[in-house]
């Protein structure tokens, strides 16, 4: 039996019902596929995953959270196997989808900035009361972010940024300093849950109610990285007076469930946030040097301006010279800064627009590309219930995923597109335009980019950009 029918039995297992349409969601960063199953008494997301201990890592996590009244998903059925599960479907936005869509270059409205404050006040919760009861047995692949785990991220840093980045340094030396860094950090009080991967992509919103997800590596360990992942994420490029506003907010929540230094946290923070940046570098060095990932590529530079400001404040109070000097060198190491700019692989522009308002325009002179018609599709703008909504609301992406015709409408822009990126690709063309209309912008085209901006980001190693342009 394949995925898709073992997903679609467990929901009439489930549901009672048959399924009347099941679309796979974008990939992770593991080997998990998710689908979306909807019927008529509503939807839930499906997950397949052979790796049974992983599984059983985020099924037991769930069960203990829902037990604390976290606002996690719900669990409706687990196969016989354990290999696949339904849960709550939460829709598509995330807090990173919902900021990236609101900002204006550096400015982030307060409307975003007040739902990153209902976050860290949450945060707390989990590494504290969380850590009530918690069977830390569950925990997979390590039970606690202890020194052993600390060196593995190290050494992940080491080899698949520095060495692929082609960065000089003394071996042995660094691996001192970072045998010294990794025992500093062990000293801290870890006797918390630690989310492990505690980031904007994996907060959901409905509205302005906030959800987790992922949390299936935690283990024990310290309150400092979980909020360092968070207002340290590279992509989401939070400003140091953001930054510094949702630190001392967690530190206020905090303080309600324990006593703390704060002076004290504060020196230990900054110490993890260099750990979680050098994490997080390994990874875009291994997504994108050796996967050839380049969107991952895309975020160096913004670590490394959060590697800078880090260290010019001197802030890490700890005698590792040789790390310090290799670390300095990155920032000041012009090919890395610029690694966007000097990207010469193909550039895909995904585009939403009004017909009212004109057709898009090629920036690039290239002349080449797709416009899309989707006036012949069904509108949910006509309705009263989605007039004030967009296509990146889940509301109106069920609306339009119920009619048949936008399914084919899909494969048939996909079968074009897939096309042309390969031959680009192959042809070495840098220039790419995708272009999505409608009757307003609003609904119908701007559903279609986000679907095909995503769908061209995770089949193909290229750059994609997108832009609603009316919105």
């Amino acid at each position: 039996m394949n995925e898709k029918d073992l997903l679609i039995e467990l929901y009439k297992k489930w549901r009672g019902e048959d399924v009347e349409k099941i679309a796979p969601l974008p990939i992770s960063g593991s080997n998990r596929t998710y689908y979306r199953l909807s019927s008529q008494k509503g939807t839930a997301v499906g997950v397949v995953n052979d790796d049974l201990k992983e599984n059983n890592a985020f099924l037991e996590f769930t069960k203990h959270f829902k037990e604390k009244g976290f606002s996690v998903p719900e669990i409706y059925i687990v196969s016989d196997d354990k290999t696949a599960y339904l849960q709550e479907d939460f829709g598509n936005e995330t807090l990173y989808s919902r900021l990236t869509a609101e900002r204006k270059d550096e400015f982030i409205p307060e409307s975003v900035v007040n739902i990153y404050l209902k976050v860290v006040e949450e945060l707390p919760r989990f590494q504290v009361l969380g850590h009530e009861n918690f069977n830390y047995s569950n925990c997979y692949p390590r039970g606690a972010f202890d020194k052993q785990s600390m060196m593995w991220d190290l050494n992940y840093f080491k080899y698949y940024f520095l060495k692929l980045a082609h960065i000089p340094y003394d071996e042995q030396s660094l691996e001192d300093d970072f045998n010294h860094f990794a025992e500093y950090l062990s000293q801290i009080d870890s006797d918390f849950f630690l989310y492990r991967d505690f980031q904007s992509r994996n907060i959901m919103l409905k509205g302005d109610d906030i959800y987790f997800i992922d949390y299936q590596g935690g283990r024990r360990g310290a309150l400092q990285y979980d909020l360092a992942s968070l207002l340290y994420d590279a992509k989401a490029d939070l400003s140091e007076n953001i930054r510094e506003l949702l630190l001392e907010k967690y530190l206020n929540a905090l303080e309600k469930h324990i006593a703390i230094d704060r002076n004290k946290f504060k020196k230990d923070f900054y110490a993890f946030v260099l750990v979680r940046i050098m994490q997080a570098m390994g990874a875009y060095g291994y997504r994108g040097f050796y996967e050839k990932k380049t969107h991952f590529l895309m975020s160096i530079p913004y670590a490394l301006e959060n590697l800078k400001n880090l260290l010019s404040k001197d802030l890490i109070d700890i005698e590792i010279p040789t790390l310090k000097e290799v670390l300095k060198s990155l920032t000041v190491n012009e090919r890395l800064m610029d690694i966007g700019k000097d990207y010469k692989g193909l550039t895909v522009r995904v585009n939403s627009f009004s017909f009212k308002k004109g057709l898009p325009t090629d920036d690039s002179g290239n002349g080449g590309g797709f416009i899309f018609d989707c006036r012949a599709l069904p509108n949910p703008g006509r309705l009263e219930e989605y007039k004030t909504l967009t296509g990146m609301d889940k509301e109106v992406s069920d609306y339009l995923e119920e009619y048949e015709v936008v399914d084919q409408f899909k494969d048939s822009v996909k079968s074009l597109i897939d096309i042309s990126v390969q031959n680009y690709i192959e042809r070495n063309f840098t220039n790419l335009q995708i272009n999505f209309g409608c009757t307003g912008g609003q609904h119908r085209s701007v559903y279609f980019a986000e679907v095909f901006s995503k769908y061209i980001e995770e089949k193909y190693a290229v750059k994609v950009i997108l832009n609603h342009r009316e919105q």
